[in-house]
């Protein structure tokens, strides 16, 4: 029997933040839903590098795909520079079949406009059904030309036209080199993905100390990978494990290096706002608010997104109830005019989830945080509305106790105006 032909994909997975337009983009959508159904459609076994089944770190069976996949298909959506590294080594590597895609928004660099990019539409964080049935077919049958052409596809082999690829032989023996040098028998070792699924599940489930060790293993195959260093730090801090402090320490540890206020991503800035928040909570030092509202600012200015935004309206209220009567102005002033910014974007969120299957969780975000907006604009007729129509999506018990215990806590807070202070 002939062993079938192997699709390796380069890409990102989890959530990502494209750096250059400052959204969100859940890539394993894309794959799961256009890339691997068309790779398997095309008669290839598909595999990302968080599929691989192996011991160690990543980089070896990595660089063994790279060289010796049948096919590559490169996703270089937001911008992703490792991506665009292992696409380097694949081009230097193979003269052709090599498919590279991204995200339309993706903003081409100059040194790859000589190279084919095929784009597809992904909302977000969602994927349109309209566009899997537009792209999915097209990739398809990408691939099944590539595999049949003999010119190249890789600028290397292109522009240097006498250059000799390397042989299979040779590479054989350079990987296996790297192997014997690697962790042996891989035959227990769990894969990324499949690590990441299992985490995802007992964080669904509140089980947080589960999705902390898995998550752990994780990261020793893929140390660097941001998703994964965000997910560590949120489910440590919510473990609560050993105490409450412990656990927020060592959250803001896996978070810190770098120094997440020096970073561009906006989960990063978001997770890192939430630790202070709740250390302020704790301990009642003004520098942890400090920093918990920094954080949410640069991560709304960043993303322009509700989530961060309301956050950094809230605590701008915390710190205006617990400051002097010119800052507490000033604080509360500001927290009114980022709201009524995140009720436009809660209003254009919603319009994009219109009619879309499978997004009851992030429609009820969406609503709570635009009643929250709303009950801090005093508009306490449409908070109640808004509330309403959240409920009738039949939300998680603890989603909506959340919901409920932030607005109790804000409503407190505006119910002590510096205005009024300065008034009586």
């Amino acid at each position: 029997m002939t062993e079938k032909k192997k699709c390796f994909v380069i890409m990102g997975f989890g959530k990502k933040t494209d750096y250059r337009t400052s959204r969100l983009l859940d890539l394993d959508k894309t794959y799961k839903h256009i890339i691997k159904p068309a790779v398997t459609e095309a008669g290839l076994e598909c595999i990302r590098a968080d599929e691989i089944v192996h011991s160690g770190t990543i980089d070896v069976p990595m660089y063994e795909m790279l060289m010796e996949a049948d096919l590559v298909i490169a996703d270089l959506s937001t911008s992703n520079v490792n991506a665009a590294y292992e696409l380097g080594v694949r081009h230097a590597l193979r003269p052709r079949t090599t498919i590279v895609i991204a995200e339309q928004e993706f903003a081409f660099p100059f040194d790859v406009n000589h190279i084919s990019i095929r784009t597809y539409r992904l909302d977000g964080e969602v994927l349109d059904i309209d566009e899997v049935g537009r792209f999915k077919p097209e990739l398809k049958s990408a691939i099944e030309t590539i595999l049949e052409e003999s010119k190249p596809d890789s600028p290397v082999y292109t522009f240097l036209k006498q250059l000799t690829p390397p042989s299979m032989g040779e590479v054989e023996a350079l990987v296996a080199a790297a192997a014997d040098e690697a962790p042996s028998d891989p035959g227990d070792n769990p894969t990324l993905a499949g690590l990441l699924d299992q985490a995802a599940t007992a964080k669904a489930a509140d089980d947080f100390l589960t999705a902390k060790t898995l998550l752990g293993a994780a990261r020793a195959i893929a140390p660097n990978d941001p998703y994964i260093v965000q997910q560590l730090a949120l489910v440590t801090y919510k473990s609560k494990q050993p105490t409450v402090l412990a656990a927020l320490e060592e959250a803001r540890d896996v978070l810190k290096d770098p120094d997440p206020m020096s970073s561009n991503d906006a989960e990063t800035l978001g997770i890192w706002g939430a630790i202070h928040k709740r250390f302020w909570e704790e301990n009642g030092d003004p520098a942890d608010l400090d920093r918990s509202i920094a954080a949410y600012e640069k991560g709304y200015r960043l993303l322009d997104d509700y989530y961060n935004g309301i956050n950094y309206a809230f605590l701008l209220n915390v710190r205006a109830a617990n400051a002097e009567p010119a800052d507490a102005i000033t604080d509360f002033v500001l927290a009114r005019r980022v709201r009524a910014h995140v009720v436009e974007l809660c209003e254009a969120a919603r319009a994009k989830l219109s009619g879309r299957e499978g997004t009851e969780e992030q429609r009820y975000w969406i609503l709570a945080t635009e009643a929250e907006a709303a009950l801090g604009l005093g508009q306490a007729a449409r908070k109640d509305e808004l509330l309403a129509e959240a409920a009738a999506l039949d939300p998680q018990p603890w989603m909506v106790e959340s919901t409920e215990t932030q607005l109790a806590t804000l409503e407190g807070h505006l119910q002590d105006s510096p205005l009024d202070r300065i008034a009586g």
